[in-house]
């Protein structure tokens, strides 16, 4: 055959074979029997052997192929895939539809239409199509950055190669749930108990473990699903003439995505109002149980994606969706015993164990209490029945006692007065509903300390983990963050699995740890309500430690003019800096080569000193898409410069940026006579 020949019948039988495979995987209708199915691919199959060449991204050939990989690759998402809120009850839903209102600048009483959707109890990913073909498939991760296992995508039947559209855009994102149907499930389980394997817990843990599996193989004898949910698509696309309209609302982009060959869960409903909402959330409390598939709740999303933009975002979720969730599975079991756990700020936290039960696909046999409160309101007492629960489907908790079922004459069960690590009286400050250990040698809280100090976010050691520094501080080999500089290869070496080798390379990461920015040693000192994201806020307008101590202590003020800073912080950066033993940890590290301020590195790197401040007391908008310049690259430079930047709009809005699509947020600049820049208007104004 020539290739000219060869080349057109590849590519009809690779329309065939993928048309095929939508209407048996995403529409459940057959239209080609099996035996012509196999004839058909085999035909292909030795077509692309014969001419390599001819072998395409959308061949059904390349669902599974290859060998397997040797691990997977991060990759940063395109657009940021952001968890949900979650609500457990119609009141909290009514709660959050309240603000939204709010947001929106609506009437208490308005009626907006949403969208209700099954949550699908499984993995999200990401997909990312160019001219309508598959090129990367990625899981959730942080939200920012995930794994790249498209290898392992391509082998899910549901998830098409090439999609179903005459006119593709250049490129466009998918995102959706993978899982693993019941009967799937129970028939995988059945095949490894004949083999002698241990079960899967649940299908959502086997479907983690399978998207992570290093052979495409693997993956494709689980045979995995999947269902889209959302579409993002190019700013400025317009779909050519005959083409399916583009979206404008989320229901809509479900039509779309069913058209361009996605499955999509058949059970969403277009819902006009708040009560129609909590009618279908009602109605599938009992009907989720007839599903092949796992469903922990409904997510409510609003339809018109030009008031989704409008509402914006919080740090950490959309303002215009919510997962609104059924109670979880509680089960009964026996108290055991209350155990308490010091944390590196001394927080104890009492631990209920007690006997294993099995709950949403796992054995639980223990669960936090809090703190003494929560303790006197469940009046827990020695032998006990509890009910247990697992919140969210994730963490365990108790929800209440059997008291009919307690022992004659039980003890009632209390915090101890005295640390259960090293015997110090216990504190508990007025209106604070933690209880502390306030002795900075404790070995629970140095251990913590050592933990949070080496970990990814701060000064990132590798090598160090809890097991060896459990060694370290039980030995009294470390007493404080700065002794664990002082240790050589020989003595790391005569500890228990640390072969010379291992010590080595801890000393060697130890030394290059001492070169981490200065925001990154801030937040791995471990002060109380200082996170990663403050550490960085502070870090920008302190740009040394005694700088920052000489504000703590003397100009508070200062500190809590920080955009993102309050009173809290403050007051504990204060007591922090005050305390002798704290002191004398940062004198100790200078002396061990650490700066404990910005670098000459950092400084070139930054705004410089006029522009600041340049936009301090304004407050800016972000809209549209920019010319060069992402979102959060915009909203970097704007806080960098000493602005904030709000969702919304208001008559308090110093400016909007608009860019391309706009939408809504323009409109209401413009009626509320609000200053409107461009990108470049943008930078002129933050360039003195």
């Amino acid at each position: 055959m020539g290739s000219t020949t060869a080349d057109h019948r590849a590519s009809e039988l690779r329309q065939l074979l993928n048309r095929a495979a939508h209407a048996y995987y995403v529409l459940d209708a057959p239209e080609m029997e099996d035996p012509v199915y196999d004839r058909l691919y085999r035909e292909l199959l030795d077509l692309e052997q014969a001419h390599p060449e001819l072998i395409a991204p959308d061949s059904p050939t390349q669902r599974v192929g290859g060998a397997p990989a040797q691990g997977f690759l991060s990759v940063r998402h395109r657009i940021g895939l952001l968890s949900l809120d979650n609500a457990f009850n119609t009141e909290e839903l009514e709660a959050w539809y309240g603000r939204l209102l709010k947001v929106l600048d609506r009437e208490p009483a308005t009626a907006l239409p949403m969208v209700g959707e099954l949550k699908i109890d499984g993995n999200a990913l990401a997909l990312s199509y160019e001219k309508g073909v598959l090129v990367r498939a990625a899981t959730r991760g942080d939200g920012e950055q995930g794994e790249e296992i498209t290898a392992n995508v391509r082998t899910i039947g549901s998830v098409p190669l090439r999609l179903q559209l005459e006119h593709p855009p250049e490129w466009l994102e998918v995102r959706g749930e993978a899982f693993i149907p019941d009967g799937t499930f129970a028939a995988i389980n059945a095949e490894r108990e004949a083999r002698g394997e241990a079960l899967f817990a649940n299908p959502r843990n086997a479907c983690a473990g399978t998207l992570r599996q290093l052979d495409p193989k693997v993956v494709a004898a689980r045979r995995l699903d999947f269902f889209a949910y959302t579409l993002h698509l190019p700013a400025g696309w317009q779909p050519a003439a005959g083409d399916s309209p583009l979206p404008i609302s989320q229901w809509d982009s479900l039509q779309w995505l069913r058209r361009a060959g996605f499955k999509v869960n058949p059970n969403a409903e277009l819902l006009p109002d708040l009560a129609a909402v909590e009618a279908f959330f009602q109605s599938w409390d009992a009907g989720r149980r007839q599903l092949d598939y796992a469903t922990d709740g409904v997510v409510v999303k609003l339809n018109d994606l030009q008031l989704q933009d409008a509402a914006g975002f919080t740090q950490k979720a959309p303002r215009w969706a919510i997962a609104l969730k059924y109670p979880a599975e509680e089960a009964p079991s026996k108290l055991l015993r209350l155990a308490c756990q010091v944390g590196r700020t001394g927080v104890v936290t009492p631990v209920a164990e007690f006997e294993p039960v099995p709950l949403a696909g796992t054995s639980v046999s223990r669960a936090t209490l809090h703190n003494a409160d929560r303790l006197a309101e469940l009046d827990l007492h020695a032998g006990d029945t509890i009910v247990v629960r697992k919140a969210g489907e994730i963490i365990p908790e108790v929800v209440r006692v059997l008291v009919e079922l307690r022992p004659a004459e039980a003890r009632r069960l209390e915090l101890p007065h005295t640390c259960p690590e090293c015997g110090s009286e216990l504190v508990r400050e007025e209106g604070e509903a933690a209880t502390r250990c306030v002795n900075s040698s404790c070995p629970a809280i140095l251990r913590g300390a050592l933990r949070h100090w080496v970990s990814k976010g701060a000064l990132d050691v590798d090598g160090l983990g809890s097991k060896l520094i459990e060694q370290l501080v039980d030995r009294g080999l470390v007493r404080s963050i700065a002794e664990l500089y002082r240790l050589d290869g020989a003595l790391l070496s005569s500890l228990e699995r640390m072969g010379s080798k291992s010590a080595e390379n801890l000393v060697a990461a130890l030394k290059a740890s001492k070169a981490q920015p200065w925001h990154r040693q801030l937040y791995g000192l471990g002060i109380h309500h200082v996170g990663e994201v403050n550490a960085k806020a502070l870090a920008k307008v302190f740009s040394s430690a005694a700088e920052l101590a000489t504000a703590a202590i003397e100009t508070p003020e200062l500190i809590t003019a920080v955009y993102g800073i309050g009173t809290e912080i403050a007051q504990s950066l204060q007591q922090w800096f005050a305390t002798p033993a704290n002191q004398e940890l940062l004198t100790a590290l200078e002396q061990l080569g650490f700066s404990l301020a910005v670098s000459e590195s950092e400084l070139s790197n930054a705004p410089n000193a006029s522009a600041e401040a340049i936009l301090s007391g304004q407050t800016f908008v972000l809209t549209g898409t920019l010319p060069s310049l992402s979102r959060s690259q915009a909203q970097a430079l704007i806080e960098a410069a000493g602005g904030k930047v709000s969702g919304s709009v208001s008559k308090k809005t110093s400016y909007v940026v608009a860019g391309a699509e706009a939408g809504s947020k323009l409109s209401k600049a413009e009626s509320l006579g609000v200053p409107v820049l461009d990108e470049e208007g943008l930078k002129q104004l933050i360039t003195p």
